[in-house]
């Protein structure tokens, strides 16, 4: 069982949470790390950080260590990981040298996970697990994994889109795709861009996003007023967005998403074909809450489509759980 001195991490490409049986969810913050570039010292990470996006003066910059949910800056992540267990000891949770487990892309490569294992094992963990990321989500959303029963989870994440079956405690069939919340930002960064000439960081594009952003569903207009830099004067300008050109921007990465449920479902087995008719898809990661997505999916591929009680929070909620399962998995795996 997880006892005080065990935690789950979920290193995510936009945010790192830490989970503890007794506590719950005791860290959410987002994946960022201002430097100082000089020293290379760290000024800040998590939300003070991510406020500094685009901000900064020429020697702090803000930086993600975290790409399509794999390490991108393996020094970075470690002191962002440092901090974080630094941040958990202060709560006064008495987690020294504590076990942990770390959820991994399931497309991460073998290289890939042994980083994140060195990362956490280099920020003063003392015994590290990884899991997959999909059996996380499942676990985290009450799915019942270790049964002989086909569980499918669509996890859209900020780096990564990860479908998965998984019955009997593994996973039948899985596929990654490096689309998710941060590709979306960068979609309608490039569409205010070419239509408008006009510059926006990411913090604004999420806010586009999460406010007027539409799966490919029929909606009622709305409109928001965005300020940017115009490209041609170089002076601030306001410009107003409609949903609906949002939408359209988002069309391609929407459908590559539904493509790979469909490549998914297309390869599970027929005995499993029955359960995921009756028990449907479960939506996880922050990508599931853009306006519409579920109708959207159950529309397009003729299944029921669920939300997950918690989504942003149902990987790192699993990969706590799964502590006691781990034995269990860890005996299908081999």
């Amino acid at each position: 069982m997880l006892s005080s001195s065990e935690i789950g991490i979920d290193l995510g490409t936009a945010n790192i949470l830490v989970y503890t049986k007794s506590k719950g969810v005791i860290l959410n913050e987002p994946s960022v790390v201002a430097i100082d570039t000089e020293s290379k010292k760290v000024l800040a990470f998590g939300a003070e950080a991510k406020n500094m996006i685009g901000k900064t003066p020429g020697k702090i910059t803000a930086i993600r260590p975290l790409k399509n949910g794999v390490i991108a800056d393996f020094d970075m992540t470690t002191e962002m990981l440092r901090q974080i267990m630094k941040t958990i000891n202060k709560g006064g949770l008495g987690i020294r040298k504590p076990n942990v487990i770390v959820c991994t892309p399931s497309g991460a490569t073998s290289v890939e996970r042994r980083a994140i294992q060195d990362v956490v094992r280099n920020s003063g963990a003392k015994n590290v697990h990884l899991i997959e990321e999909p059996v996380a989500a499942a676990i985290g959303a009450d799915l019942p994994v270790d049964e002989p029963v086909a569980n499918v989870v669509v996890d859209i994440g900020g780096g990564t889109t990860e479908v998965a079956i998984i019955s009997y405690g593994g996973v039948v069939t899985c596929n990654t795709l490096r689309i998710g919340g941060d590709k979306m930002d960068e979609d309608i960064i490039q569409h205010v861009r070419k239509n408008y000439n006009l510059l926006i960081g990411e913090p604004t594009a999420e806010a586009i996003k999460i406010n007027i952003g539409h799966a490919l569903v029929d909606h009622r207009e709305v409109t928001m007023d965005v300020r940017g830099r115009d490209l041609v004067t170089g002076l601030p300008k306001t410009i107003t967005l409609s949903s609906l050109e949002i939408q359209e921007a988002l069309r391609e990465s929407l459908l590559q998403i539904l493509e790979t449920i469909r490549a998914t479902l297309e390869n599970s087995p027929a005995e499993l074909s029955g359960d995921i008719v009756d028990r449907g898809v479960i939506l996880t990661g922050g990508g599931s809450l853009l306006q519409g997505m579920q109708d959207w999916l159950s529309k397009e591929i003729i299944v029921p489509v669920h939300l997950a009680p918690n989504p942003l929070e149902a990987v790192v909620v699993g990969t706590g759980r799964s502590l006691q399962f781990i034995n269990r998995l860890s005996r299908v795996a081999k």
